[in-house]
């Protein structure tokens, strides 16, 4: 029951007043909670394998294109006498010595091979820029030489818009799906990030979203793709890892335009690296979509077997 007038709420006094319909059999109340707690448990299990997905991700992209791990192994090799391409077989794999011979041993032979073709792509030498120190060969780009910026395509619904076109297809704001609409605008694998509104955290570091599947975009966020050898997923990695305070506008409503976004810094490898780079990160968000999907199914399954379970109408047996 809900009281007031222009702000509709519910009183902490009337929880008392409430009725809930609920199976008389204990033994079968504790079927349904057992039911809905197994739900929970693997929808809970998808979510934290996919923080691990995520995480791998993130340091994979860190050691190869912030650390240098791979460069910096081959570099200290040639210094001591060793081998480099072994060095950086070791730091790509994260890997002992020792363990690498093992691992080389038992591993299928495509693996083999992907890590013997990565490690050999990564130079041994660090040559000086104007932003520091990089591997040699690899240059400075503007990051809107490496995406595709797709805001064109964006139409915003109001709010009576959407109520009158309920659907299926989601429909994102600059930080979440905000309602779903009976129409899509675009189609395939996307990284939202915010252009006005909450566009960063308390860190500077953008709010994104790595979305894909059928969906409508309002005009509070850029819709960007990788172009060329640069992958949706390298662009994802790159601004979880860059902070772009510095290229925020306005100081009540914040906000990064097109022009902004598109200066900031972004360290080009080869097109070669950034391709092997991809084969890994895509293998890790496949799974990813995947976990998220069944997530998804888990839910509304959840939610709407409980009402059915709770009235009798469906059986736990």
């Amino acid at each position: 029951m809900h009281v007031g007038t222009l702000i509709p709420h519910f009183k902490k006094g009337d929880f008392g007043n409430l009725y809930l319909d609920i199976p008389e059999d204990f033994e079968y109340q504790k079927q349904v909670g057992d039911t809905y707690f197994e739900f929970c448990k693997k929808i809970e299990l998808n979510r934290q394998i996919n923080q691990t997905l995520e995480h791998i991700a993130q340091a994979i992209f860190k050691s190869w294109f912030v650390d240098f791990e791979p460069v910096k192994a081959k570099i200290h090799a040639k210094q001591n006498g060793q081998d480099p391409e072994r060095a950086a077989m070791c730091a790509i794999s994260g890997k002992t010595d020792t363990e690498l011979d093992t691992w080389l041993q038992t591993c299928p032979p495509e693996q083999r091979q992907q890590l013997i073709t990565a490690a050999a792509l990564f130079p041994d030498e660090l040559e000086d820029t104007e932003l520091g120190s990089i591997p040699k060969g690899w240059e400075w780009k503007e990051f809107g030489d490496v995406i595709e910026i797709l805001d064109s395509k964006r139409i915003p619904l109001s709010k009576r818009q959407r109520e009158e076109r309920k659907g299926k297809y989601r429909y994102y704001g600059a930080t979440s799906v905000m309602d779903y609409v009976d129409d899509y605008l675009f189609d395939g694998t996307y990284v939202l990030m915010a252009e006005d509104g909450s566009v960063m955290d308390r860190d500077g570091y953008p709010t994104i979203q790595y979305v894909w599947g059928k969906f409508w975009v309002n005009n509070h966020a850029h819709i960007l793709k990788g172009v060329g050898s640069v992958s949706d997923e390298n662009i994802l990695l790159f601004l979880k890892d860059t902070v772009i305070s510095p290229y925020v506008t306005g100081a009540v409503q914040l906000k990064i335009n097109q022009k902004n976004m598109k200066s900031m810094p972004f360290l080009y490898a080869t097109d070669r690296i950034h391709e092997e780079f991809s084969k890994v990160a895509s293998k890790l968000f496949e799974a990813y979509k995947v976990n998220a999907e069944e997530v998804t199914t888990l839910s509304e399954a959840r939610d709407s077997l409980l009402p059915k379970l709770l009235s009798g109408v469906l059986s736990t047996t």
